[in-house]
């Protein structure tokens, strides 16, 4: 890597997480497998015991393997090391990030991660503070190949206090990505962060007309809302959810940030999805092109 001092003030650095928190994931999932038995080094194939006590999610610690829960290469959202400063902002806004990967020249060419608490501890919030140099702020990444189980993967990263990797194919190039979230929900179940709806709200308005909606919003709940229809004929009798709609829409499972049109004057942005699922969408009613 060109960044070496970058890189090694990133490890060097203080962690995420306080000493307090160490070692509560590996003794959490310890606690939760019925196993007390563990490796001294489970990054390299320590796995955790499928005995009586793997219940329910926690199987899929060891049935999954990266490649099965990982960010495709073209849905990954990652900066050239040589952005400007303002780019860097305008991607953190817009991908609502907080850690995002940086190569050199292609994604299959990566140098580490950039955190946005390292951008506003230099910068501050405005970016305004010392010279913008982003290869001082990397962090390092972990690299995984896709046949991993996410069992070992979620235990490297606890080990080694990183919560991002990239999965690398067979000649070294990049797969996808994946992150320490995205494992544990295959145990726990979908976790809601600070950008997510509350469960109880299926949808916000973030201005006239522009939704923010979970996709598994009820159609007829989201019509009787908005008041427009969105679902005529036979559609009505088939698709329930705005992300069936979309999903019918498109096809397929559309990828993060793409947009999706209605003939009837809506676009649908997928602002969360991951290969098998669309999470939330959204949505504009041109009231011009509606009313056409």
């Amino acid at each position: 890597m060109g960044e070496t001092e970058g890189s090694s003030n990133a490890a060097q650095g203080a962690p995420d997480e306080d000493d307090s928190s160490r070692g509560i994931l590996t003794r959490w999932l310890s606690a939760l497998s019925g196993s007390t038995d563990r490796t001294d080094e489970p990054g390299e194939g320590a796995m955790i015991s499928a005995g009586d006590g793997f219940t329910g999610g926690l199987a899929n610690l060891t049935r999954l393997r990266v490649e099965d829960v990982m960010i495709p290469k073209v849905e990954v959202v990652a900066v050239p090391v040589d952005i400007g400063k303002d780019e860097l902002v305008e991607v953190f806004r817009e991908s609502g990030m907080t850690r995002l990967p940086v190569f050199r020249e292609t994604l299959d060419q990566p140098m580490g991660l950039v955190h946005l608490k390292d951008f506003a501890l230099r910068h501050g919030f405005n970016g305004s503070g010392e010279k913008f140099q982003l290869g001082r702020m990397l962090r390092p990444l972990l690299y995984a190949p896709p046949s991993m189980p996410i069992g070992v993967l979620l235990q490297k990263m606890q080990t080694e206090r990183l919560h991002m990797a990239l999965v690398i194919d067979e000649y070294g190039g990049v797969d996808g990505l994946v992150t320490i979230e995205d494992l544990i929900e295959q145990v726990l179940g979908e976790i809601e962060d600070e950008h997510d709806i509350d469960e109880a709200d299926l949808w916000t308005s973030e201005g006239s007309n522009v939704w923010l909606a979970q996709a598994r919003t009820p159609i007829e709940d989201f019509e009787d809302a908005i008041g427009h229809k969105i679902l005529i004929g036979d559609d009505e009798e088939e698709i329930d959810t705005l992300g069936g709609l979309v999903f019918m829409l498109a096809g397929r499972v559309p990828s993060r940030g793409e947009v999706i049109k209605h003939p009837d004057g809506l676009d649908f942005e997928v602002v969360d999805a991951d290969p098998r699922r669309i999470k939330r969408l959204r949505v504009r009613l041109n009231m011009a092109k509606a009313a056409e």
